[in-house]
């Protein structure tokens, strides 16, 4: 397990996570693009929202399918180069998409956005990690989370607002020159390490699988990915595809307010993010705890929306957006476990196997929830009713479950380690008042 240090980061260690940063955030960007200008794509291609909705699936397949080979070659090539080639690629996806005319080849466009997406997190996580010292990575990962999010800002208004006054061409490659900027920018300014920072020479094939093996191995890695795979989908679901169509159709609110409400779950996730890095920081060994808060909330008023005669009275679906709001910066923890029990050079490969916890529990639950609305309305309708959507989001208690034990498992595997080394956590109650008052959380 990597200790934390009491250190202060450097005016250089701001500067290059911002570099960072901004090459995250425009990824983010061209990850949204599409989606917001959903409508005019049908027109481009002649294509109906089916077709348009491959798009999506294909990408999240593409990003989810590369996150292990890419924490493979980030171990081995490091961040600087990863997170060049993924703003290159995602430049020729969106110049591809910019000039395509036909679906084939506006599906073979966001399959290499997905991929240059899938290359850019995983590799900014790595430099917070060398940069900042451990007590205070917690917090810069739930702001480069959080900051990240204003590349989908810049998808919604600036970027429909460029395609309504220019055209298809223009507003895509546009895109492109952004990402264009932004690999330059990263060529210039960020570098992997910290001057003086001594790391192991690349390995070679067979080290490259052994250190894989090892990463999985880890308990750490492994609570990681339940962690990421239990916080992140239900809220991902629901602010990427499912959200909107079950307030407005199956809780029968204006488009107005269903809007509202999912611009409410990202007000939330900015403003507990912090808050769950500076916990994280300061008790590292009460993560779970936290892990398993999230979880019993969400699932808890879920099922009492669910459950609810008719439908939901506003109040309640406001509480169900707010307890969404923090499953974004809740599955961030998982990268925390991920980054303290695995050492320095097995950072990417450990981080990419966390990130693909999330992302196929939410790729597996937008098509379970698509497969059980298509199921219980009959004709092709999108005319889904309210018990059509209950059925439907009951899918989620399988993930849930999966990931309960999966967390619950690992966290017994990792105290039983810290027991051998004579640490013992006291509880829970009696941790939090002795951090309180400037003790210890375990004793």
């Amino acid at each position: 397990m990597t200790t934390a240090t009491d250190a202060r980061p450097t005016a250089r260690a701001y500067a290059v996570w911002l570099v960072a940063l901004a090459a995250y955030t425009v990824a983010v960007f061209h990850r949204a693009s599409l989606g917001v200008a959903g409508v005019e794509a049908q027109e481009r291609f002649s294509a109906g929202a089916s077709a348009i909705s491959l798009f999506l699936v294909l990408q999240l397949v593409v990003y989810a399918a590369m996150q292990v080979p890419v924490g493979v070659a980030l171990d081995r090539f490091g961040s600087r180069r990863l997170i060049l080639a993924g703003a290159l690629t995602m430049a020729a996806g969106q110049a591809t998409l910019a000039l395509a005319g036909d679906v084939p080849t506006a599906i073979a466009a966001r399959v290499l956005v997905g991929a240059g997406d899938a290359m850019t997190f995983v590799s900014v996580l790595r430099v917070v990690g060398f940069w900042f010292p451990g007590r205070t990575v917690p917090l810069i990962t739930q702001l480069t989370g959080i900051l990240g999010q204003f590349g989908q800002i810049a998808a919604a208004y600036p970027l429909v607002a460029l395609l309504h006054a220019t055209s298809w061409e223009s507003t895509f490659l546009g895109g492109a020159a952004v990402s264009v900027l932004v690999a330059v920018l990263v060529l210039v300014a960020l570098r992997d390490v910290p001057p003086g920072t001594v790391l192991a020479p690349p390995a070679g094939l067979a080290e490259v699988r052994r250190s894989l093996a090892l990463t999985w191995q880890e308990p750490g890695t492994r609570i990681g990915l339940y962690t990421h795979l239990v916080t992140q989908f239900s809220g991902t679901v629901f602010a990427l595809l499912w959200g909107y169509p079950f307030l407005v159709l199956g809780q029968g609110l204006s488009p107005a307010t269903a809007a509202g409400l999912l611009t409410l779950l990202v007000v939330v996730g900015i403003g507990v993010g912090p808050l769950f890095g500076r916990l994280c920081g300061r008790w590292p060994l009460r993560r779970s705890s936290l892990v398993f808060a999230i979880l019993v909330a969400t699932a808890v008023t879920w099922t009492v929306v669910l459950l609810w005669p008719g439908r939901a009275p506003l109040p309640l679906l406001v509480l169900l957006v707010v307890v969404l709001g923090t499953n974004g910066p809740g599955s961030m923890i998982g990268f925390d476990f991920a980054r303290t029990w695995n050492p320095a050079e097995r950072q990417g490969s450990a981080s990419g196997v966390v990130n693909v916890g999330g992302f196929v529990a939410s790729l597996l639950t937008v098509l379970a929830v698509g497969a059980v609305l298509d199921l219980l309305t009959p004709g092709g309708s999108t005319g889904y009713s309210l018990d059509a959507f209950r059925a439907a989001f009951a899918t989620q208690y399988l993930f849930w479950a999966i990931g309960f034990v999966g967390v619950l498992r690992h966290r017994r595997e990792l105290r039983a380690r810290l027991a051998r080394d004579g640490v013992v956590l006291a509880p829970l109650g009696a941790a939090v008042g002795a951090r309180l008052r400037g003790g210890s959380a375990y004793h």
